[in-house]
C-alpha cells in the first residue's frame, strides 16, 4: 500500500470522525433548543411567565421567540415591553397576518390608535373580505372619531350578516340619531342568530323607550334581568316604564333596586317618594322625599311642596307646616305651597279664630287664586262652627 494511500484513508477517518462528532453537536443543540421552547411553553401555560420569559430569552434564535415572550408580557400586564417585543416579531416575521393582527389590538387597548389603524388598514388591503377585520379597523376608527369607522361596521355586516359586534354598532348608531325603526331592523336580524345577545336587547329596550312605548320597552329591560343583568340604568328605566302605566308596586321595587347602585342619588330618591305616594304609602314617601332634600344643595321649592303634601297627608301637620315653610322661602309666590300650608295649618291649630284669620289672610294676599272656591267654603264653615261653639 502507498504512503498516499495510507493518508488517504487517514484523512477519509478524520472527516467521518469530524462529522460524526459535527452531527451529534448539531442534533445535541437542536434537542436542546426544542427543550428550551417545550419547557418555556409548559411554564407559560401554567402561568409561571416570568419564568418562562427567561426560559424563552436561552433560546438561540430570538426571531423565533418575540411573539411567545411578548404574550408572556400581556400576561404580567407588563404592556411596554410587550409592545417592544411584538414589535420586534413582526419585523422579523412581516407577512404573518395573524402576528400583525394581535398587535394591532394590542396597540389599540394601550390608546395607540393612529399606530393600531396602519396595521388594521394593511389587513384589510390583505384581505379586504374578511369581516373581522372591517370591523376591528372601524373600532379603531372609532376611537380616532373617525366617521369612516360606520363604513367599515357596514362592511362586516354586509360580509356577515351574523357579524353580532358590527350589528350593535350599526344598531346603536341608528339609536343616537333617533332612526328607531332603521336601528330595530338590524337588531332584530342580529337577534335572529343570537337570541340572548345582551347588548342588542338593551338596544332594543332604549329604542322603544325613546319612542315611549313602554310597555314594549319594559318587556325588553325585563328579559335583561332574566338573563342576569343588573344596573342603576336597567333598574331605572324599567321603574319608569312600570310608573307611566301606575304599576306603582313594581315601580317601587326597581327604584328600590336603582337606589343600591346610588343610594345618595338626589334623583332617585325623590322619584322613590313620589312612586311611594303612588300607592297612597306616604310615611315611605315622606322619609324619602326627606332624604333627597338632605343630599341636594339647592333644594327647589316644588319638592318642598311634595314633602309637606306627603307629611299632611300622613297627619303629621307640624312637619307639613315646616317642610312648606320651607318651600315658600324659596319661593314666596308658590300659591301652591301657600294652599297646602293652609290646609295644614287649618288640622294642625285648635283655635277657631286662629284657623280663620290664616283662611281670610290666604284670600286677602290671593284674591283671584285659584283655590277660591274651596277658602271660601272652609270661612263659612269655620264661621258656623264658631257660631255653634259659642250658643253652647
Amino acid at each position: 500500500m502507498s504512503l498516499y494511500r495510507i493518508a488517504y484513508q487517514s484523512y477519509l477517518k478524520s472527516v467521518n470522525r469530524f462529522l460524526i462528532i459535527f452531527s451529534v453537536l448539531v442534533v445535541f443543540k437542536t434537542e436542546a433548543q426544542t427543550s428550551v421552547l417545550s419547557d418555556a411553553d409548559n411554564l407559560f401555560a401554567t402561568g409561571n411567565y416570568s419564568k418562562a420569559i427567561e426560559r424563552y430569552k436561552d433560546h438561540d434564535k430570538p426571531s423565533d421567540v418575540y411573539e411567545p415572550i411578548a404574550k408572556a408580557y400581556m400576561a404580567l400586564g407588563n404592556y411596554d415591553e410587550a409592545l417592544l417585543n411584538y414589535g420586534k416579531a413582526l419585523k422579523a416575521h412581516p407577512e404573518n397576518v395573524l402576528l400583525k393582527f394581535d398587535y394591532a389590538k394590542l396597540l389599540r387597548s394601550t390608546k395607540h390608535y393612529k399606530e393600531s389603524a396602519i396595521l388594521f388598514d394593511e389587513l384589510v388591503y390583505s384581505d379586504d373580505k374578511n369581516p373581522n377585520y372591517q370591523y376591528e379597523l372601524g373600532v379603531t376608527l372609532e376611537n380616532l372619531n373617525d366617521s369612516i369607522a360606520m363604513k367599515h361596521f357596514r362592511t362586516a355586516f354586509e360580509l356577515d350578516s351574523t357579524h353580532q359586534k358590527a350589528i350593535y354598532k350599526i344598531a346603536r348608531e341608528f339609536l343616537v340619531k333617533r332612526e328607531h325603526k332603521v336601528s330595530l331592523k338590524y337588531i332584530e336580524i342580529g337577534l335572529k342568530s343570537y337570541a340572548n345577545n345582551v347588548e342588542l336587547i338593551s338596544l332594543k329596550a332604549q329604542n322603544y323607550y325613546w319612542m315611549e312605548d313602554y310597555r314594549e320597552s319594559a318587556k325588553w329591560f325585563e328579559k335583561l334581568i332574566e338573563l342576569g343583568e343588573s344596573s342603576q340604568f336597567i333598574h331605572e328605566s324599567l321603574s319608569f316604564c312600570y310608573a307611566s302605566h301606575y304599576e306603582y308596586k313594581k315601580a317601587v321595587a326597581q327604584g328600590l333596586l336603582a337606589l343600591q347602585y346610588d343610594p345618595k342619588s338626589y334623583k332617585n330618591l325623590f322619584i322613590q317618594g313620589q312612586l311611594y305616594q303612588g300607592l297612597d304609602d306616604f310615611e315611605n314617601a315622606a322619609k324619602y322625599m326627606a332624604l333627597a332634600l338632605e343630599i341636594r344643595d339647592i333644594p327647589l321649592d316644588v319638592e318642598y311642596r311634595k314633602l309637606g303634601y306627603a307629611y299632611n297627608r300622613q297627619e303629621k301637620y307640624k312637619e307639613g307646616i315646616e317642610a312648606l315653610n320651607q318651600s315658600l322661602k324659596i319661593n314666596p309666590y308658590n300659591q301652591m305651597s301657600q294652599f297646602y300650608l293652609l290646609n295644614a295649618k287649618d288640622r294642625y291649630y285648635k283655635d277657631i279664630d286662629t284657623r280663620l284669620k290664616v283662611h281670610e289672610d290666604f284670600l286677602s294676599k290671593y284674591p283671584q287664586s285659584t283655590y277660591k272656591y274651596w277658602v271660601e267654603k272652609r270661612i263659612k264653615e269655620l264661621k258656623e262652627e264658631r257660631f255653634l261653639k259659642a250658643d253652647d
